[in-house]
């Protein structure tokens, strides 16, 4: 019953979330269930489609994992935009420097890349937040500030395209080289490696918190630092630990975004949702509907993507703003939330229904044992 409950509430939330948008679209004056049908049909009406959401889905899922580990931690990671635009700039620099380098070799080089610039990026307010109690969501955000305008000096100075330099000065790098580029996993669609190893991080996240020695200090500290101090659990290096991990995966979502890109360049137009798409956010509210699990990310932020690419198809079929897919996910992260207070109760009556019923099956227990026991024999009786 409580697995059910876990499944069934969130469910439950995002399903009035759902209508709620039905009336939104009504007010619009337009029908909810053609409004419905255009998000399926734009999200999964072909398999160019369907691999587009995938692609969609990608960054959300690794943000989302990421998101899992530090709040497996107790700490809060606000720093997905950040941390993914250092992972983008980091990795776009080792392309540009060795772009001559083997396909085999340069593609793990350009990741590798990519989570050390995010894990750094979130390591830091990680560990200000460890060793100096600094609040580590006003850290990241402002470390989001951060990357954007550093991203900005570099894509207009030292890393701007040759071509531009003189031209019209367009924000980007030059095209990278071919042999970094995500390979294509069916022709003629934009599906890609990245999709498949975002799903398998996913399930490596899963066993690392709940298979391994260095998942339990996490939880250990996530669940009560002062215990876990007690049992000799460093709880500064564990969560600095936990925010460089969170860090570097959203480090990877910015490689996914440049190399699995169509242009095949990073690019900006001055702000963070330029170039990430409010991925850094919209992982958030993935983990967040996916109860804070890497397994249950994965179809949740595959959800969140056919909402993002299903709003096109839905402005395109019957005029309404793209933006009524932002309205969703705010719905939704606003029901799922605060659903967490019905699941507890709810959790609550489960545990007491339980307890009753055990203490009943322990009295009757006791009352058969005193039946069965031989006429004048004292059951409380102390045997030598």
């Amino acid at each position: 019953m409580k697995r059910l409950l876990g499944a069934s509430v969130p469910l439950g939330a995002a399903l009035l979330a759902f209508v709620l948008g039905s009336i939104m679209i009504l007010a619009l004056g337009e029908n909810p269930i053609s409004g419905a049908s255009a998000i399926v049909e734009g999200a999964f009406g072909t398999g160019d489609r369907f691999a587009v959401t995938a692609v969609r889905a990608t960054p959300l899922l690794l943000v989302g994992i990421g998101i899992t580990i530090a709040f497996r931690a107790s700490v809060i990671n606000i720093g997905g935009e950040g941390q993914i635009i250092a992972g983008a700039l980091l990795s776009t620099i080792v392309a540009l420097v060795i772009p001559d380098t083997p396909r085999i070799i340069l593609i793990p080089l350009v990741m590798i890349a990519g989570m050390i610039g995010g894990g750094i990026w979130g390591a830091i307010p990680g560990a200000l937040k460890a060793y100096a109690s600094v609040n580590e969501i006003l850290s990241t955000v402002m470390l989001n500030i951060v990357a954007v305008q550093l991203m900005n000096f570099l894509l207009r100075g030292p890393m701007i395209d040759p071509i531009e330099k003189n031209g019209s000065r367009i924000p980007q790098t030059e095209r990278l080289s071919d042999n970094a580029a995500m390979p294509t996993l069916v022709e003629g669609t934009r599906l890609h490696l990245g999709v498949v190893i975002a799903v398998f991080a996913a399930a490596v996240v899963y066993i690392i918190l709940w298979r391994t020695p260095l998942g339990f200090r996490l939880r250990a500290v996530g669940h009560n630092p002062d215990a876990a101090r007690a049992a000799g659990i460093s709880v500064e290096r564990n969560i600095t630990m936990a925010m460089g991990m969170s860090g570097a995966l959203s480090g990877l979502a910015g490689v996914m975004l440049v190399f699995g890109s169509e242009s095949l360049r990073l690019v900006t137009d001055g702000g963070a949702a330029g170039f990430t798409g409010s991925a850094g956010f919209n992982g958030i509210v993935a983990a967040l509907f996916g109860g804070l699990h890497p397994l249950w990310t994965v179809p949740s932020s595959f959800l969140f993507g056919a909402l993002l690419t299903g709003a096109t198809q839905l402005q395109r079929a019957l005029q309404i703003p793209a933006a009524l897919a932002v309205a969703l996910n705010g719905l939704i992260v606003l029901f799922v939330v605060s659903s967490d207070r019905l699941r507890a109760w709810l959790h609550g009556r489960l545990n007491q229904g339980a307890f009753d019923n055990e203490t009943a099956e322990l009295r009757e227990s006791t009352n058969n044992s005193t039946d069965l026991q031989p006429e004048g024999s004292n059951v409380h009786e102390a045997t030598p």
